[in-house]
């Protein structure tokens, strides 16, 4: 491993440049999986292709660099996730002056938030807990879920009601 984590290939230093690849050998090998990552960060489909498409015009654009660096995904990555950065940025800016100075959320108010969401679900089967995740928080269809989890997308839909019956049930017995 180098100074900055990454693998060298058997032969090669660290900071020799890496043989030229091609840039749609690359933009095939890299697509999914940044397209998957984006999908979790920005948690809109939408968002996320928008990124992917831009990340890659920005890299294509200095591919004769690129493409010999030791690592262009990493690359590739930094990039999309500088123009995510930069998108937040803007929209929270323009909603700022669109709504006024917001008060401050608490950020500890957001962390036990996320806490009992976080255990709200581990009580749920996997399953349930999947198909819940995939097609509320990251928004996928029935259908698009059940392909990733190899079932009918009607099964899909009864874990998902299951999963927010139990949540309910949860809830209650909390709130009691």
């Amino acid at each position: 491993m180098g100074e900055r984590g990454e693998r060298a290939e058997v032969g090669r230093l660290d900071d020799e440049p890496a043989p030229p690849v091609s840039f749609e050998d690359f933009f095939h090998a890299e697509r999914d999986r940044l397209f998957r990552v984006l999908c979790v960060i920005a948690g809109d489909r939408h968002e996320a292709e928008d990124l992917s498409q831009e990340a890659f015009a920005r890299v294509w654009e200095r591919w004769d660099e690129v493409g010999t660096m030791v690592n262009p995904t990493g690359y590739l990555h930094r990039t999309a996730m500088n123009l995510f950065r930069s998108r937040f940025r803007r929209a929270r800016l323009a909603a700022q002056r669109v709504v006024g100075d917001a008060p401050t959320p608490d950020e500890f108010q957001v962390v036990d938030d996320r806490q009992v969401v976080l255990h709200a679900l581990s009580m749920l089967p996997p399953r349930q807990r999947a198909a819940i995740v995939l097609t509320e928080v990251l928004r996928y269809t029935a259908e698009e879920a059940s392909r990733m989890l190899g079932v009918r997308s009607s099964t899909v839909r009864a874990l998902h009601f299951q999963a927010r019956a139990s949540l309910r049930d949860l809830r209650e017995d909390t709130d009691d």
